[in-house]
């Protein structure tokens, strides 16, 4: 760009952000800048890798939060000269992924068994290459970075064959295995679930009080039962046991005794264990392995007691089919079991089964009262079905044996204890560093990891079978063959479950980068910088990411974790469909119509009848819609309220406050451009002007300042403290740069008859120190720093295509000036007291008036006459005079200025009359809010009941207009002598 075609470019009027920010990032996307480039030796590697979001997904406000801060990394690293990598790329999403497209078949009136498995994966391959990935188009919406030319997909080739090698690997080495054991079961879906995909909430529910029949005569209590109690009484028909405390003297009579089990004509025995609470209930707890998790735990302790392996199955009885049904008397195998379950409820639904157990408990007597009950019920967050714990054939890998049955080390040695010993040696690091006990917490109580998903749409396990149930693993039937030596005739059939995403995600660090392969992005890049992510997937994805990486690379995969908090509304409440408080990032972005807004809040939820309301507080909380603030302002906002570790309450009322910053930004530009363009800037690299150029004290303290500034803004990001770099990045623009400088410099631009190298210094400063601002920002605010770069860069001696690659501001202490900036605080100091006086006495702003100084020093007067100009120019002083020790003080309203007084005298200043009307009516208005909160704080029944918080700010409001009365009343005093 030349600096004629520069020159032309006037910035419009209006900061209108729709106008520019689509337009740079495909200028940026096209010039390939977000890419890491060749290779460079000379050049330290930087990296972050995308938590890759579902392909099913779209952009919502923890994701708009969690990419504001990767690509404001990314774009700072860029900056400060690092090979930068920021590694995008989508989660296939099982689960989600086929839920969508089998709603699209069945909306033809097929399902999924009517495609077939390979016709459904090819539908799925064809949706997502039409209609998957919109997040990625909202992303670029968002301003981020990442190098789109690289992006990965959890299912395509590369990380499938990553996928394989490892649980080959795992397998081969015995730790990948293959066992029957109890998992989060969707009966929707069919398939078991992760517990990030269960959501419990608190319902309303019963407890039923059963009676178990003492047998063989026994007695507690004088009479002949035991009470237990339970939320689900259709799973008694699986229990193998009734627990009681062992220090429970009113059972230990009955321990190694049986009860018999209602409905059934089964013995179960009576044990003793720690698990039971003997102050919960009656003390005695019906233990049901197959179908309860802490009952699983109990089973595993005593599975091995006579009592227990005289039990059918050894106890461990499943009584629902995949649909949770209750099943027939026929096992896995095929086998008849007798009677084990009743016919009465054989194909019965669980609660179905429920109601009728519910009956014949009470026709027999046994059933000794029903409780009103709260509970916490699991449902899958995709099907909204009630989660049954299912005993069920899976496969896992084992992280919680130090060694294998056959001596080799096992999953704990080789996975699990390598990973807590990364964080504990300080190879990574978390931060904040409390998330190092969550961490440590999880893998010291880790359970072995089940891999296995009964669904189509994923990585399906690389194993087969032959016709006796063998098990072979391979990455193919041909390895498969080749490495058993199986022949052509045997037939092998291949494992229908899938892995859980979560498997594949586990690999993301260096799968993306090539693995298998030794590339050279693997080479570069791996480990990466750091991990960005929220503290709810710890376990599910980071730790994960921590075992897979040491134990396939030998590496740690990052150096650095940052957990940041989670995105909730104004009032702190977590963002939900349910509640309809959700926002989306996009309509923050572009501004939604009210109406639209309203349909995009109710549409599709999953309680309609909370619709109306939630239609009525959306057009109460935006009765207009909401308007476009731009991405820039919305990033801002993010990087603002982003202290680390804590929850983020969202109020609209702050990217509003930073959409005026960004106007704040494109004003002082215009300005900027209006003084300066086409003049001499003191940049010979330009072709035209001069080097030649003097400093103001202002152009001083404002270099000074900015310098401090940068350094601050560096120490913050590089402590990922962005809100502490965003709260810098905004004192300095509005408040020096703006505010101050702007100001400061008009006494030398508008003075015809200041020096010429004068003005050419503070045009230099001018375009210096916003070209430095500019970089400073760019990192969280791309767009609006790019298109003003591009009008002032050559102004500032910049070249370059873009401001994403130029230098990152550095801190140079030799441009601190101490002396300057004591000089500006003065003179700031003096014209703050003369506004001060003015809001006082509600005189016009731009008024100019009389100052007089009393005791006024030496080195008060050296400044007085150095920097005279600004006080004239931007204090807006009609004449200053110096009082002597002797002579009278007129009566006047004084402000300080270190030890110097500055004097206002009000006569002629003010009309005496309408000033004193004024004070006497703001001190009545002020009297009677002073004597309402006194009351109300006299009144003992709203300080006993009020929130502790409303009377401190009732205590606040009462302390404040004490103050303000006396003030009001001082100048009241005053003025009324004149």
């Amino acid at each position: 760009m030349t600096l004629e075609m520069n020159l032309e470019m006037n910035l419009d009027k209006s900061y209108n952000p729709g106008d520019i920010e689509s337009r740079w990032y495909r200028h940026w996307e096209e010039r390939g800048y977000f890419s890491p480039g060749p290779p460079d030796p000379h050049k330290p590697a930087y990296c972050i890798m995308i938590p890759p979001p579902n392909v099913t997904g779209s952009l919502h406000m923890g994701h708009a939060f969690q990419d504001t801060i990767m690509d404001a990394l990314t774009r700072y690293h860029r900056m400060k000269g690092y090979r930068t990598l920021w590694q995008p790329g989508m989660d296939h999403a099982g689960i989600a992924t086929q839920m969508v497209v089998e709603r699209l078949i069945n909306a033809q009136g097929q399902n999924r068994h009517d495609y077939g498995r390979d016709r459904f994966i090819e539908k799925v391959w064809q949706w997502k290459s039409e209609s998957g990935g919109i997040i990625t188009q909202q992303l670029r919406r968002l301003g981020a970075s990442p190098d789109w030319e690289n992006e990965r997909f959890t299912m395509d080739d590369g990380l499938s064959e990553a996928v394989n090698q490892v649980f080959v690997t795992l397998f081969d080495e015995g730790i990948i295995y293959r066992g029957k054991r109890l998992v989060n079961w969707d009966p929707v879906l069919h398939t078991a679930l992760s517990d990030l995909e269960v959501l419990s909430q608190q319902e309303k529910g019963s407890l039923w009080h059963l009676r178990y029949p003492l047998m063989d005569g026994e007695v507690m209590d004088g009479e002949g039962y035991l009470t237990v109690a339970t939320t689900r009484p259709e799973t008694m028909l699986g229990d193998s046991a009734v627990a009681v405390h062992p220090n429970d003297q009113r059972f230990t009579h009955l321990i190694g005794k049986f009860v018999e089990l209602p409905l059934t004509n089964r013995r179960l025995p009576i044990i003793a264990d720690e698990y039971v609470d003997p102050e919960f209930g009656s003390g005695c707890v019906k233990i049901t392995p197959a179908h309860d998790y802490n009952d699983y735990q109990v089973w595993l302790r005593h599975r091995h007691n006579k009592e227990m392996l005289d039990q059918i199955h050894g106890g461990l009885i499943n009584v629902f089919t995949d649909d949770a049904a209750i099943r027939g008397n026929v096992n896995d195998g095929d086998i008849e079991e007798g009677e084990l379950v009743p016919e009465a409820y054989i194909g019965l639904d669980r609660f179905e089964a429920r109601k009728k157990i519910v009956i014949d408990l009470q026709a027999q007597g046994l059933l000794e009262r029903i409780d009103d009950h709260k509970l916490m019920i699991p449902r899958g967050d995709r099907s909204g079905a009630v989660i049954e714990p299912y005993l069920t054939d899976q496969w896992y890998v084992d992280l919680t044996r130090d060694k294998l049955e056959d001596g080799r080390p096992g999953g704990k040695a080789k996975i699990t204890d390598p990973a807590i010993e990364a964080v504990k040696n300080g190879s990574i690091e978390f931060v904040p560093a409390n998330w190092r006990k969550t961490y440590f917490q999880w893998l010291e109580n880790i359970e072995d990891w089940c891999i296995s998903r009964q669904i189509w749409w994923g990585h399906r396990i690389p194993a087969w079978y032959d016709q006796q149930g063998n098990i072979y693993v391979g990455k193919t039937e041909a390895h498969v063959r080749h490495k058993y030596a199986i022949g052509g005739k045997v037939k092998l059939r291949q494992d229908d479950d899938v892995l859980d995403t979560w498997f594949s995600s586990a690999l993301w660090p260096f799968s993306t980068l090539g693995w298998p392969e030794q590339t050279e992005r693997l080479n570069t890049f791996y480990p990466t910088s750091v991990l960005v992510t929220g503290f709810d997937i710890i376990f599910f994805w980071v730790a994960r990411m921590i075992m897979m990486g040491t134990k396939f690379i030998g590496q740690v995969p990052f150096r650095q974790v940052y957990i940041h908090g989670l995105i909730r509304d104004a009032h702190g409440q977590k963002m939900s469909k349910s509640k309809g408080n959700v926002l989306d990032p996009i309509d923050l972005i572009d501004g939604i119509e009210l109406e639209a807004l309203v349909d995009k809040r109710v549409k599709g939820m999953m309680q309609p009848h909370l619709a109306s309301n939630i239609a009525k507080q959306t057009r109460n909380d935006y009765p207009d819609g909401i308007p476009g603030f731009g991405a820039d302002a919305l990033r801002f906002t993010f990087a603002a309220l982003a202290s680390t570790g804590r929850d983020i309450n969202f109020d609209l009322g702050r990217i509003e406050g930073y959409r005026n910053f960004c106007n704040k930004i494109w004003n002082a530009a215009r300005f900027v451009l209006i003084n300066t363009e086409g003049k001499d800037c003191g940049q010979d690299s330009m072709g035209f002007g001069s080097t030649e150029f003097e400093l103001s004290n202002a152009d001083k303290w404002m270099v000074s300042q900015l310098q401090r500034s940068e350094l601050k803004i560096e120490k913050a990001i590089n402590k990922y403290r962005f809100d502490l770099a965003a709260q810098e990045i905004y004192d300095l623009v509005w408040n020096k740069y703006c505010d101050w400088y702007l100001e400061l410099c008009k006494p030398v631009l508008n003075n015809q008859d200041s020096r010429e190298a004068l003005q050419v210094g503070t045009r230099r400063t001018l375009v210096a120190v916003l070209e430095t601002i500019l970089r400073l920002a760019h990192p969280i605010m791309p767009f609006i720093t790019e298109e003003i770069w591009q009008r002032i860069s050559l102004l500032a001696a910049k070249h370059g295509e873009t401001i994403m690659t130029q230098p990152y501001p550095q801190f140079e202490l030799n441009k601190v000036d101490e002396q300057a900036e004591r000089e500006m605080e003065w003179v700031m100091q003096f014209i703050l007291g003369i506004r001060k006086i003015k809001g006082e006495l509600d005189i016009t702003p731009g008024k100019r008036i009389p100052v007089l100084l009393a005791d006024a020093s030496t080195v008060d007067l050296e400044r007085l006459k150095r920097n005279k100009s600004y006080l004239d120019v931007v204090g807006k002083t009609e004449s200053i005079g110096i009082l002597g020790d002797g002579d009278e003080q007129p009566e006047s309203s004084i402000a300080m200025v270190g030890n110097m007084k500055l004097l206002i005298p009000i006569a002629g200043l003010i009309d005496k009359e309408a000033e004193l009307d004024r004070l006497n009516k703001l001190a009545n208005k002020t009297r009677d809010e002073l004597d309402k909160i006194t009351k109300k704080l006299a009144n003992q029944g709203f300080v006993s009941k009020a929130p502790k918080a409303v009377v401190e700010n009732e205590k606040k409001k009462l302390a404040n207009l004490e103050v303000k009365i006396s003030g009001v009343s001082e100048q009241i005093e005053k003025i009324s002598a004149l």
